[in-house]
């Protein structure tokens, strides 16, 4: 393994190291005429028995090179078989300290990166990654280690640390990153959990990870204003942003993630290649700023209500290139509207009705949506996902006098359908039969009478190997074999021979009534 990565490591260096390492070679042949032997020998006993191990005679820094290739915990497994060594893993240039390399967790885990950190040199650390869940560590502790890592060389930093009842968050400080050259290189900035108060840019940066970091709208625009090379920005909880603003010198930035941000009324972007926003607040019915390129949008907030009617109606204007859309709405208190407006670079979509208890709105009407796969001319795949746990809306089997129809509303492009949790309600199999007639390209049609949250058919094979499918209520189960009759009578023979067909039917041990 040393000498592979020795091989590749000759391969990659400047003609000055390549000649210096012909120079060692050379001494090593010229000792192995005299000793006869090519490599230096350390002996060890054991018992009566001794064991030889022997390393090539190569400079120090050909070792730390090395080394650097390895995992952390395998460098150090290193240092234990040879002097030669041992000095080589506290050079390591890749910090990744978390209870699962170290295995350990609580005070031991703090023991012993105190210890890795006391023994490094503190020399070409370029990425430290500290991942820490259990008991709290001391701020002055905290500080020493990053004292260590964070060099003129670093380029990636993530610390994650462990929320203890109402102790006060650990404030991360600032002037390791911004006072003199130490912050100059970093391109991936990663915190949790702490308190950060940043005082200027940081020119280099391309990710920009917070979650649960206390910092204002203006400290993170004074950061954003500063870091030119920004190309993403994820911000998860971060509960004293109340203005997001996103600078028009940020040219490079393209994607925006936004979850769990209560306090954040505004969002202002003016970079001009923002491209991918993910975001959960109720700022999803606010503008955005500057979105014209924005190609794939995804929009999920658990107490949102009429996403899909505000998205029909005014995201054509304001994002027209997109190519990708999610969007999980809580309840609509109106049918999709049939209005102005197409998504003519529209793909893929997502459409996912959630309600934690009860039904999905029982008045609005699941055909409708065939207005919004109207507005979308070149759209490939559509999924909805109705998860309730009531069905009020009316049955099928109660009115099947008439099924509606939209004549001259073709969606020949559409390959994939899959509905999850679908029921038997009558707009469901009217807009169910709508695509199935109009989809001339139509490939695949996946009906599942079970939504379990979006766990995909892996999860839930997995889940029932160990134990018990995730539980169902019995209302539900009872309106999964309604579903079913749905199908087989107004649906099925409606399939061309041509489209696969997949029926997914209620775990017959653990979903049996």
């Amino acid at each position: 393994m040393g000498l592979l990565a020795l091989n590749r490591l000759i391969s990659m260096q400047k003609d000055r190291r390549r000649r210096r390492i012909r120079a060692s070679s050379m001494s090593i042949a010229l000792m192995a005429k005299r000793k006869g032997s090519p490599c230096q020998k350390e002996d060890y006993s054991e018992g009566s028995k001794r064991v030889r191990s022997s390393v090539p005679d190569l400079p120090q820094e050909i070792w730390h090179d090395i080394h650097s290739l390895l995992p952390l915990r395998d460098a150090a497994r290193a240092g234990c078989v040879s002097h030669a060594f041992l000095d080589s893993w506290r050079w390591h240039p890749n910090l990744t300290l978390n209870p699962k390399t170290l295995g350990l967790s609580g005070q031991n885990f703090i023991n012993k990166v105190d210890q890795i950190m006391k023994k490094h040199s503190g020399i070409g650390i370029k990425s430290f990654k500290l991942h820490h869940y259990g008991s709290r560590i001391h701020a002055s502790k905290l500080n020493n280690w990053l004292q260590i890592a964070v060099t003129p060389e670093i380029h990636e930093l993530e610390l994650s640390l462990p929320t203890v009842g109402k102790a006060q968050l650990y404030n991360f400080p600032c002037p390791l990153l911004f006072a003199g050259s130490a912050g100059n290189r970093i391109r991936d900035l990663q915190l949790a959990n702490c308190a950060f108060h940043p005082v200027a840019g940081l020119g280099c940066l391309t990710r920009l990870y917070l979650s649960n970091v206390h910092i204002t709208g203006d400290e993170l625009r004074c950061l954003l204003s500063n870091s030119f090379a920004l190309e993403e920005l994820s911000l998860n909880h971060c509960s004293e942003i109340m203005r997001l603003k996103i600078p028009c010198l940020l040219h490079r930035f393209t994607n925006l993630t936004v979850f769990d941000c209560r306090a954040l009324g505004i969002i202002e972007n003016e970079a001009p290649n923002l491209c991918t926003v993910l975001i959960d607040t109720d700022i999803v019915h606010k503008s955005i700023g500057y979105s014209l390129q924005v190609k794939r949008l995804e929009m999920f907030c658990a107490v949102e209500f009429n996403l899909v009617h505000h998205v029909r109606a005014k995201l054509p204007a304001s994002m027209p290139n997109l190519g990708t859309l999610s969007i999980s709405s809580a309840g609509e208190m109106f049918s999709t509207p049939s209005v102005p407006g197409k998504f003519l670079l529209l793909k893929h979509l997502d459409i996912c009705l959630e309600v934690a208890i009860g039904a999905f709105s029982p008045d609005y009407d699941y055909f409708s949506l065939a207005f919004f796969l109207d507005a979308c001319p070149i759209l490939e795949n559509f999924n909805l996902d109705v998860i309730q746990t009531r069905m009020r809306h009316d049955s099928i089997f109660e009115d099947s006098s008439h099924l509606r129809q939209m004549v001259g509303h073709r969606h020949d492009n559409i390959k994939t359908l899959k509905i999850t949790g679908f029921c038997s309600a009558k707009s469901m199999v009217e807009l169910t039969c709508h695509i199935v007639e109009n989809a001339t390209s139509l490939e695949c049609l996946t009906l599942d009478t079970i939504s379990e949250n979006g766990l995909s058919d892996n999860v839930r094979l997995s889940m029932h190997e160990i134990g018990e499918c995730p539980p169902i209520c019995r209302h539900m189960i009872g309106e999964a074999q309604r579903a079913l009759l749905a199908m087989e009578r107004y649906i099925v023979g409606k399939v061309p021979s041509t489209v696969k067909l997949n029926i997914k039917k209620p775990c017959s041990w653990c979903h049996a009534r």
